[in-house]
């Protein structure tokens, strides 16, 4: 687990995530019905390598793309393809670039065109559970009290949060320790510290927690085949609290 200590590290950090942030717009800006989730790859890898960063995903443990897209009751990883986006779906976007050593994260979820209420629901109940997470985030307070915040909320909405995947810290590389699970009892794990980087990502279901992944061995999704919504912030923990990287 990287800590953060010289103006250089942290700058560097900060570029990466801009550069992941302002990416992330341009490809929800271009979302419409009738793009296919290969064009959406492409704008982000060309957009990532214009401004002098590389895709962290593409060729990560054999992934094949730039971006992660996930349709519907696809929950996370899901490889981009010819599959054309129909207005009522739902999206979910995740983004990573790496920038002279350091890297970047963070993902939304949208709808295209107009969707049902129950979609709408379900990603302002998710982007919400991380808004919840993120205010948890300071020195001195113990990593797993972002977790049970972000479940409480959760489960008070009563939709259930994914426990097969989880948050992660980040830096120098895609996923360092420690693990930032989004369920869990608060006052355990590792007190956070100044200079600690997170990428902070509830992924939250309409129904069950239960996910699988498909035989194209990355895409992950619903076991019982309802919507699923991801967020992801990359924070940096601060003396004063905490600074959100991938915020624009």
């Amino acid at each position: 687990m990287i800590i953060l200590k010289s103006r250089s590290e942290i700058e560097k950090m900060a570029v990466a995530c801009r550069i992941v942030a302002e990416v992330l717009q341009e490809i929800v800006q271009a979302v419409r019905p009738g793009l296919t989730t290969q064009d959406l790859d492409a704008l982000a890898e060309r957009n990532i390598r214009s401004r002098g960063a590389v895709p962290a995903f593409k060729g990560y443990r054999g992934f094949p793309n730039t971006l992660c897209v996930a349709l519907n009751e696809q929950v996370v990883h899901g490889i981009p393809s010819k599959r054309r986006l129909r207005a009522g779906d739902i999206i979910g976007l995740d983004l990573g670039a790496k920038w002279e050593g350091y890297y970047g994260d963070a993902a939304v979820t949208i709808p295209i065109s107009q969707t049902s209420s129950e979609a709408e629901n379900l990603i302002t109940t998710a982007q919400e559970a991380l808004t919840i997470g993120l205010g948890e985030v300071r020195p001195g307070t113990h990593l797993s009290n972002i977790s049970h915040a972000i479940q409480r909320f959760v489960e008070s909405r009563g939709y259930s949060v994914v426990r097969a995947f989880v948050g992660h810290g980040i830096g120098t590389e895609l996923h360092e320790e420690p693990q930032v699970p989004n369920f869990g009892p608060p006052g355990r794990g590792p007190r956070l510290k100044t200079g600690m980087v997170l990428a902070i990502e509830p992924m939250v279901n309409r129904g069950d927690a239960d996910v699988e992944i498909l035989d194209d061995g990355w895409t992950v999704v619903t076991a019982d085949s309802q919507l699923s919504a991801h967020f992801e912030h990359t924070v940096a923990i601060t003396d004063e609290g905490h600074q959100i990287l991938t915020a624009l």
